[in-house]
């Protein structure tokens, strides 16, 4: 779809030129097949009869259970966004902005997940503000997500009862990076130690961390972060939850605290390889991680797959279903403004 810019609003960073979107295909598409051809590995190694019995074993009313858990964690961050929106004092109200998160999970895939500007350029079309006014926002939500997982993972090494192999340092990065995200005056400071560290060669780097700190400055109001860590925490939480229950459905029952534990870690664990919504990383360390807690590969193959559909996969649908609205939502409002 072409992206029109505002007037006065820079246009998104290349996505739209046909070279780069063919090349972004090419690369989705790539890692699709290796996630496919090492999960279909895997499962033939264990027998296929054995893999689709395990599928097998879910109703229709057990997989609208997990669609509903990912809709209440969609919903959750949602709100957390809206939050977001109301402290930096952007003027959409609380279904739009619902609406333009949701439809914004259509680019979730997008190398960086940079397609997620989308977002910006909906409220800046309803609002009239420019791109890096509002980008703020998406800053604040990556860390949200990143210290509510982190909460978690730590909390789950703490409750289950058997540990998960590999957690504790990945709770405690997740933990670090979101604190000195949320953190404005740590940023700055490590952004200035950076600088002169590096003896100043570096200036625009440092000076885009600075700015980001700055900007950063409006979420870190301890209401902000207590009730945006409440409802990423939620949210998260809800997305364990299934994994739990779908691996009990499937005959592998694994402990909730454990389970969350899994599913949290395997998605941190797919984000730190910097490819689209953890293609790769995150089924192969769910898997290992399944493998390691003694659930049968022929379960845990089976379970990634399934999770990962009415999570990642379920989320880049609804994205695709209201991408259209929220197009035809920010132009509507975007004409209102002009003649206004």
């Amino acid at each position: 779809m072409a992206i029109v810019s505002m007037p006065n609003s820079p246009r998104l960073p290349s996505a739209a030129a046909p070279s780069r979107r063919w090349r972004d295909v090419a690369v989705l598409a790539g890692l699709l097949a290796l996630v496919a051809a090492g999960l279909a590995g895997l499962a033939a190694a264990t027998g296929w009869r054995e893999t689709w019995a395990a599928m097998g074993r879910l109703t229709a009313g057990e997989v609208g259970v997990l669609l509903a858990l990912s809709l209440a964690n969609y919903s959750m961050r949602g709100m957390r966004w809206h939050l977001f929106a109301w402290r930096l004092g952007v003027p959409v109200r609380v279904g739009q902005n619902l609406l333009y998160f949701l439809a914004g999970f259509a680019m979730s895939v997008t190398p960086g997940r940079l397609g997620e500007l989308v977002r910006m350029r909906w409220i800046g079309r309803e609002t009239g503000w420019r791109i890096e006014r509002a980008a703020p926002m998406l800053l604040a939500d990556r860390a949200a997500d990143l210290a509510s997982m982190g909460l978690l993972l730590a909390l789950a090494l703490a409750m289950s009862a058997g540990g998960i192999e590999g957690g504790l340092p990945v709770a405690v990065l997740a933990l670090a990076a979101a604190a000195v995200v949320t953190r404005p005056a740590l940023l700055k400071a490590l952004a200035n130690a950076g600088h002169r560290a590096t003896r100043r060669r570096w200036h625009r780097f440092f000076a885009r961390i600075r700015r980001a700190a700055r900007a950063l400055g409006a979420f870190s109001g301890p209401g902000v972060l207590i009730g945006a860590g409440a409802l990423g925490m939620a949210g998260w939480a809800f997305e364990g939850w299934a994994l739990h229950l779908l691996l009990g459905w499937m005959g592998a029952d694994l402990g909730f605290w454990t389970a969350l534990g899994v599913f949290t870690l395997a998605t941190l664990a797919g984000g730190l390889t910097g490819a689209p919504g953890g293609l790769g990383g995150a089924e192969a360390a769910m898997v290992a991680l399944l493998a390691l807690n003694n659930v049968p590969v022929e379960v845990a193959v089976p379970a990634t797959l399934i999770i990962r559909l009415t999570t990642l996969w379920f989320a880049i649908g609804i994205g695709l279903c209201l991408f259209p609205l929220a197009e035809r939502a920010a132009k509507r409002a975007g004409h209102a403004l002009e003649k206004n």
